[in-house]
């Protein structure tokens, strides 16, 4: 075992949490992190992956990856995103899924920890552009459990497969609780409004 992942077991133990779940089956997939409500989810998160034996990957503004504190964070799995380039943020993560056999890429769905009413679709346009599944990891605040949950391909039926994410979601309690919704893209409403015409 490492060093680092007796460190996240230790660091788990001492806070009275502990993992649940299968260890995800697929090498390259997204990873849904949520409920997402406090600043300890990032240090649970990294810590529950240790134990998992995963090795996850974040993206970050290129100016972040610059002089010293860039090898830091591409340390800690920081993968630098040029906003400036032709090819937008899916193009770029999908070309990432291409050249690695084992890549776990988190993609903040709630990008903030404040209440809103809808997820952003760039964990599901990176995972349909790449052709990877989707894995939902969680934190349990009530329980003080956390891990993975189930991976799907996304169908390209938004409404259906955020089903699944609801479902999946519906018992797991954040931090601050009120300042997790029921998860849903925007986009969804814009299919309801256009299939109502």
């Amino acid at each position: 075992m490492s060093a680092g992942r007796r460190l996240a077991k230790g660091f788990l133990r001492a806070t009275g949490w502990r993992a649940e779940g299968p260890h995800p089956k697929s090498r390259r997939f997204v990873v849904v992190a949520a409920p997402h409500t406090s600043n300890w989810d990032l240090p649970y998160l990294l810590a529950f992956a240790l134990d998992y034996g995963i090795t996850i990957s974040w993206m970050g503004k290129v100016e972040l990856f610059h002089g010293p504190v860039g090898a830091i964070m591409r340390g800690l799995g920081g993968i630098p995103i040029r906003r400036s380039e032709r090819a937008g943020v899916v193009e770029q993560m999908a070309e990432q899924f291409e050249k690695r056999e084992d890549f776990a890429l988190v993609v903040p769905a709630e990008a903030t920890r404040a209440l809103s009413p809808y997820w952003r679709s760039g964990f599901y346009r990176i995972a349909t552009a790449a052709r990877v599944p989707i894995v939902l990891s969680y934190l349990d605040y009530s329980r003080r459990i956390g891990g993975f949950g189930p991976e799907f391909h996304p169908t390209g039926v938004i409404s259906r497969d955020m089903d699944v994410i609801r479902n999946f979601y519906a018992d797991k309690k954040g931090r601050s609780p009120d300042q997790f919704a029921v998860p849903r893209m925007r986009e969804e409403d814009e299919d309801a409004i256009a299939g109502s015409r």
